[in-house]
């Protein structure tokens, strides 16, 4: 009798065990890899802007030799910026006097000495309010100004059009607004220094009584020639950083509208920061050479 044996088969073999992948590389949330990057970008962004500046130094003394020089541009920008600032200024600088005076006789008059209100108005008007009020304006209203013209004329790749027509934007474009503003800032640091000067003497003659002799003996006492050459050299550094800052971050604007919104924006901010190191920089020369004195 034939027995039907079964075909033995072998049991069939587990399934390999999958190959264990390969460990993922750390890497950074992109977060920390942008904030790690600021450093860097502000380094880039300082070496760019002092690269703008020596071609901005270099145009104008070459240009100005060879007569070569946009006047009728410079003209329409220094009028322009004029425009925009001049009222801002009187505005600002008002008011600035005001508190001066009535700050400052507040607590002079306490101890009966309102005659020093003078004193107290030239030192911080002319050393400290003046520059810084007109430098703030300039790194407001002006670098405003600036930044949206040239991010405007960036976005629509008109600054690409002039680099292929053979014409440097940064000598035809950069150098008038600069050389605009380092004209217009000794004016208006002039104004806002009449401005307030005579709102603080307004205030100090008829609400804390101070005689008008006596105001600008001690106006005069304290208040130098120095002071106000310092003055109008502080307004033409903050003038220049204004002027570098923001056809800097104009040219460099990117991603239509919005892109010149951020380069106005940061053109403002890094304005007022430089400014204030830059003031906190020309002071410390200032007291070191030229200490106030008691005429």
């Amino acid at each position: 009798m034939a027995t039907n044996t079964l075909s033995s088969r072998s049991p069939a073999p587990a399934s390999a065990a999958p190959a264990s992948a390969a460990p993922t590389p750390w890497r950074p949330p992109k977060a920390l890899v942008s904030f790690g990057m600021r450093p860097v970008n502000s380094v880039a962004t300082i070496g760019r802007a002092a690269k703008l500046a020596v071609q901005v130094v270099r145009y104008c003394v070459t240009d100005a030799i060879s007569g070569r020089l946009p006047w009728g541009e410079l003209i329409t920008q220094a009028w322009t910026l004029y425009k925009v600032t001049a009222l801002p200024a009187i505005m600002m600088a008002v008011p600035f006097g005001a508190m001066v005076a009535v700050q400052i006789s507040g607590l002079i008059n306490q101890v009966g000495a309102n005659s020093l209100v003078g004193a107290a108005s030239g030192v911080g008007i002319v050393r400290q309010g003046a520059p810084i009020t007109a430098g703030l304006l300039m790194g407001g209203a002006a670098a405003s100004a600036i930044a949206s013209d040239l991010g405007a004329r960036a976005i629509r790749e008109e600054l690409d059009a002039l680099r292929v027509m053979g014409i440097n934007p940064v000598r035809h474009l950069v150098v008038p607004r600069v050389l605009a503003l380092i004209i217009l800032a000794p004016v208006l640091c002039a104004i806002i220094i009449a401005s307030s000067v005579a709102a603080s003497f307004i205030l100090s003659v008829t609400v804390s009584d101070v005689a008008t002799g006596t105001f600008w003996l001690s106006f005069g006492a304290f208040a130098k020639m120095s002071d106000v050459w310092f003055a109008m050299a502080k307004a033409i550094v903050f003038s220049a950083i204004v002027g570098i800052v923001s056809s800097l971050r104009g040219m460099e604007a990117k991603g239509g509208p919005r892109g010149v919104a951020d380069a106005v924006n940061s053109s403002v901010v890094l304005n007022v920061v430089g400014i204030l190191f830059a003031n906190l920089a020309i002071t410390q020369l200032q007291t070191m050479f030229f200490p106030m004195r008691v005429a």
